[in-house]
């Protein structure tokens, strides 16, 4: 997915040429360029940088001064790249993009794990994440210290609001969704969202099996409330409007997960540029 998003990438900037280097810039030129940061964070897409020049030309030398992951301020050098002038023309727009993108999805993950910091929750993303670029913001979410909540539509089921009501309810919801997986022999985890204690208390009631119970835009009172009538064995989420300002109140009723669409919906990303060296 990665070679292929790269690629696609790739073409659509290029087409049938970069017109601008091709014009003033010798064939034969060869050049060396660095990647500054401009800004304070966390940097991510280390290696994606590396494996856009590797697929655009194999010969560029890239050197790694810094890695994903690490904590990062105006000035420092994140890598080297040598090699056809070019090439490094060509491919700089692309890995800037990339890097920029990720590097401000992993910083403010890593703000607001710090902000549930001591506490037994986990932060989780969701599928708020650029089309075609989730792979890279998923795993710019781990960089920062988050963790991934499913990938996509084929890796969970997961019943939300718009599910339950076309289904006709919780009941019909997961009774068809026990059969489908009965009849077609998947393993896969079921999670369920809940928007009031009242639909809680109707789930509880059911004698099918689910994996976890998502509460939707619940207050932190009443998510505590909830969490104690909620057996153990299943696994909680709370979900809806938590904001750097709320995230630790939620933490700290004891849910499990946390998950932030903002962690890749609402980003700014980290400056940096890539300056030749002569």
């Amino acid at each position: 997915m990665l070679d292929e998003f790269i690629l696609s990438a790739l073409r659509e900037d290029i087409q049938d040429g970069d017109h601008s280097s091709l014009a003033c810039v010798p064939k034969e030129a060869k050049s060396k360029a660095i990647l500054m940061i401009k800004e304070s964070g966390v940097l991510a897409g280390i290696q994606i940088a590396k494996r856009i020049c590797e697929l655009y030309d194999p010969t560029l030398v890239f050197t790694t001064h810094l890695q994903d992951g690490a904590k990062v301020s105006y000035g420092q050098i994140a890598f080297t790249l040598e090699g056809s002038a070019r090439s490094i023309l060509a491919t700089e727009r692309l890995l800037l993009n990339c890097m920029q993108h990720m590097s401000g999805i992993a910083t403010q993950t890593a703000y607001y794990v710090g902000l549930i910091a001591g506490t037994n929750c986990t932060l989780l993303d969701t599928r708020k994440t650029t089309p075609g670029m989730r792979m890279l913001d998923k795993y710019a979410v781990k960089i920062g210290g988050g963790a991934n909540h499913r990938f996509g539509l084929y890796d969970m089921i997961m019943l939300k609001d718009n599910h339950i009501d076309y289904a006709g309810g919780l009941g019909p919801a997961l009774e068809r969704t026990q059969h489908y997986l009965d009849e077609n022999k998947l393993n896969l985890k079921v999670e369920v969202e809940i928007r009031s204690m009242e639909e809680l208390n109707e789930l509880l009631q059911l004698p099918i099996c689910y994996d976890r119970i998502m509460l939707d835009n619940f207050t932190p009172s009443q998510l505590t409330e909830a969490l104690k009538r909620i057996p153990n064995g299943i696994e909680t989420e709370a979900s809806g409007g938590i904001t750097s300002e709320t995230i630790r109140d939620y933490a700290l009723t004891g849910v499990q997960f946390i998950s932030v669409g903002a962690l890749t919906h609402s980003v700014k990303a980290l400056d940096m540029s890539l300056k030749a060296q002569l």
